[in-house]
């Protein structure tokens, strides 16, 4: 506890200073409380289809007083599908950066302590998923499957642990050397208790860094899942919105309908690692120094 406690104070205070940081994690709760506020901020309906005085559907017309980023083919609302797909970018991201932390930490916690046939058989686990695809891997579940929110997580997850569990063995490692491991070891404490109360608390800033990055991982995931095809199709996304305007040929006419949700992505991804800067360097002592 205290040491996840200095962490925390280290990155408030390199936080304090660092002004990037401080722009990345002003970025992120901008996006997640856009996110949180989504349905009443959205102007409109995003399977509403809007027609003109004539009775028209308003096929990608440009950006206008009524639809600030245009519509699209269908004549639906640009800025309205924008603001309601930063829902699926964030759900996606927390939820499998959360589940892809979770099951890589504890591959390495019992890798790096056990260490012996445990270590090398998850570690040669590790290999094989290594040796795996993700958008070749994703399309094969979507088949067994169906394309859903859920099934992107679950890919996510199942797949893309393998470089956390990689960190975090390597610096479990060097903890279960320290002499007050070894102490709680000659004084009787089990497995499990040495685990999770003397060696976890001591990788904890490690595993906040990971997920941090893995966040940013899993959202570009989902866009790139979504732009081939393999999204949630009840559910609108900017990969999505991408894959709409790329399948109708707008992509290169309706600049209002291609390079908002690109955009977005990419200052959301920004958002994530300007705001994991002051935690790397919380983790880090000679960053710190420098």
């Amino acid at each position: 506890m205290d040491t996840l406690l200095k962490f925390f104070r280290s990155a408030y205070d390199i936080l304090s200073k660092d002004k990037i940081s401080f722009v990345g994690i002003g970025m992120l709760i901008f996006f997640i409380l856009i996110a949180a506020f989504a349905p009443i901020l959205a102007p409109h309906d995003t399977d509403e289809m809007h027609r003109d005085s004539e009775g028209e559907i308003r096929r990608v017309e440009g950006p206008s007083r009524e639809h600030p980023l245009g519509t699209t083919n269908y004549g639906r609302d640009v800025m309205s599908q924008l603001i309601m797909g930063s829902r699926i970018a964030l759900v996606v991201g927390i939820l499998a950066a959360f589940f892809v932390t979770i099951i890589g930490t504890h591959v390495g916690l019992f890798a790096g302590y056990y260490g012996g046939w445990v270590d090398n058989l998850l570690m040669r686990i590790v290999d094989i998923m290594y040796a795996i695809p993700f958008i070749p891997f994703v399309i094969i579940l979507v088949a067994l499957l169906e394309p859903s929110l859920g099934n992107i997580i679950l890919a996510i997850s199942l797949l893309t642990w393998r470089t956390v569990a990689r960190i975090i063995r390597s610096q479990v490692l060097t903890v279960v050397q320290r002499p007050y491991v070894k102490a709680a070891r000659v004084a009787g404490a089990s497995n499990l208790r040495i685990i999770y109360l003397y060696i976890l608390p001591n990788v904890l800033p490690l595993v906040l860094l990971e997920m941090s990055l893995m966040m940013a991982w899993a959202i570009l995931a989902e866009a790139s899942v979504s732009f081939i095809g393999f999204g949630d199709p009840d559910s609108i996304s900017w990969g999505q919105m991408l894959q709409n305007a790329f399948v109708s040929g707008a992509v290169r006419r309706a600049w209002w309908w291609v390079i908002p949700p690109g955009v977005a992505i990419s200052l959301t991804l920004l958002a994530v690692f300007f705001a994991s800067r002051a935690l790397e360097v919380a983790v880090n002592p000679r960053l710190r120094r420098r």
